[in-house]
């Protein structure tokens, strides 16, 4: 009975410390040190939450930057890709509906090379990033949809370069651009056309 007692206080002592004071005490001390990214990235615009830095999202318009495809609609909850293998037909299909799309979609020559995020849908299918090259292919369409003139469209190409992230300690992932972030910055440079006229 002694041991019974001494196990049962050994488990209450490690369920309060670890199941209660240390998830406190973290999430206390990120809370002040990193709140925008304890709270999950989040991105305001007009005091309403419109996204988060972390999940992708679908941008269907032709004056948007069009994100990563994603296998799960970019829904956070049941996130995951769609396990196809190479070799499954259902993903060679899919890939070449996509890169159909892609290059229809911003009216590019059938034998463009077009980046595989574009094709692939990644692994947790709420990626928001893709590469600099992908949204290049995206320039002439946008600056043509949204009217801009020879010096806007520099000011796009040069908005892409301004936004693209580097790798993580200068050797982990490839370079990449956050597509929300960029449409809001478009949005946003556009609002105050672009540049001075």
């Amino acid at each position: 009975m002694k041991t019974l007692m001494i196990s049962l206080k050994i488990f209450l002592f490690f369920t309060i410390l670890t199941g209660i004071i240390y998830p406190l005490l973290v999430t206390g001390i990120v809370q002040v040190i990193f709140p925008a990214k304890a709270n999950g990235s989040l991105i305001t615009k007009n005091n309403q939450t419109i996204g988060s830095e972390l999940i992708g999202q679908q941008f269907d318009s032709v004056i948007y930057f069009s994100a990563r495809p994603s296998a799960v609609s970019y829904n956070p909850l049941p996130s995951g890709g769609s396990n196809f293998g190479l070799t499954n037909t259902r993903l060679n299909v899919l890939v070449a509906e996509r890169k159909q799309q892609f290059i229809t979609f911003n009216q590019l020559d059938s034998l463009t090379v077009i980046p595989s995020e574009m094709l692939f849908a990644s692994a947790s299918g709420l990626d928001p990033h893709i590469s600099p090259q992908a949204a290049m292919l995206q320039v002439v369409r946008i600056a043509k949809a949204r009217n801009f003139d020879q010096n806007e469209k520099q000011q796009l190409v040069k908005l892409i370069t301004t936004l693209t992230e580097t790798p993580q300690l200068g050797f982990l992932g490839e370079e990449r651009i956050n597509v929300l972030l960029l449409n809001l910055e478009l949005d946003h440079s556009d609002e105050k056309h672009f540049i001075n006229k």
